[in-house]
């Protein structure tokens, strides 16, 4: 019938949005997630400075999970180590609703997440209330002149520079092998300190979070032979 595949596209889309819509009605039960209007956040987040007294209750390590997505790193690593905290930060919120429903069917009380622009992220935490930050598969932004907002770039590594605690190590994981090494050029020009970088981590025969965890578009890529990038790093003193 003339019009057909036209229709049948439409009630694909309109499923989809019914089904984004439920979910974001859902994110508002959570008592574990975050999502402050722009004007809160600039004049002064509530938490920053206080998650470890006002949220979760201990003074055990945060660690941050940037670009989350569904938080599979956030929520796997919340599960290995219970004696830690960790924070999954993303914009999207029909992504992060996964990793919400998750913590709450499994009761796990380390976990909390954050929708927002990883642009506002030094606005969340105070000084040195970070102590690791895992950066997930982001939008490498390939484009040159988009350079600025790869989640490794200068800017973003200044912002983290103050929430970030000493030693505190970043870890990237990537499929995209320009960023990976964009973010090479920036440790080294930059003087940061490169603990390790490995072009295809499980390849490498190591076995460690890194490998453990495998996000859902992580598992496709693998299938399609794709070599996932890895590497680990301390900002340079300041």
């Amino acid at each position: 019938m003339p019009g057909s595949s036209g229709n049948r596209i439409n009630n694909f889309l309109s499923v989809g949005r019914k089904k984004k819509l439920i979910r974001f009605a859902e994110n508002m039960t959570f008592d574990n997630l975050f999502q402050p209007r722009y004007e809160e956040i600039v004049e002064g987040f509530e938490m920053k400075g206080r998650w470890h007294r006002d949220f979760f209750n201990n003074k055990n390590d945060i660690i941050l999970e940037l670009a989350c997505g569904k938080g599979e790193y956030a929520v796997g690593l919340a599960r290995k180590y219970p004696d830690k905290n960790f924070i999954g930060v993303d914009v999207k919120g029909a992504r992060l609703w996964r990793g919400l429903k998750t913590t709450h069917e499994e009761g796990l009380k380390n976990v909390a997440f954050i929708r927002a622009r990883i642009n506002l992220i030094e606005y969340f935490f105070g000084k040195n209330e970070i102590s690791e930050i895992w950066i997930t598969f982001p939008d490498p932004h390939p484009r040159e002149f988009k350079a600025r907002k790869r989640l490794t770039s200068p800017h973003f590594l200044n912002s983290y520079a103050r929430f970030l605690k000493p030693g505190g190590i970043i870890r990237l994981k990537t499929d995209n092998i320009l960023f990976f090494e964009y973010t090479q050029d920036v440790i080294r020009d930059f003087r940061h300190e490169l603990l390790s970088a490995d072009y295809d981590i499980y390849g490498s025969g190591i076995h460690n979070d890194a490998t453990e965890i495998k996000t859902f578009y992580e598992q496709k890529w693998l299938e399609y032979g794709t070599k996932i990038k890895y590497l680990e790093f301390r900002l340079g003193r300041r």
